[in-house]
């Protein structure tokens, strides 16, 4: 989408309400608990990534990339087991 967004565009996307859809609709609060699950997006897990800065060369970068969707994943894998060959890690 460009920076500069057309007022127009957004108007036919999210068009105002008439009366009787307000009167009509209902609050989130008032769906069923497996459908607000559902909607709420991704579940919250026990442990979470904490997102950082690092600079890598760009070969390496380039190749970790080239390896596919994932990449990213498989440093942090590639990290822990390196920390915990090292004993710094449980």
């Amino acid at each position: 989408m460009n920076k500069k967004t057309k007022i127009e565009l957004l108007q036919d996307d999210n068009p105002t309400w008439k009366n009787a859809e307000v009167k009509s609709a209902t609050a989130f609060s008032n769906l069923p608990a497996s459908l607000q699950s559902k909607l709420r997006g991704r579940p919250k897990q026990a442990t979470t990534k904490e997102p950082i800065k690092i600079r890598l060369d760009a070969d390496v970068l380039c190749a970790l990339r080239a390896s596919g969707d994932g990449w990213q994943t498989r440093i942090n894998d590639t990290l822990r087991a390196s920390l915990q060959l090292a004993g710094r890690l449980a």
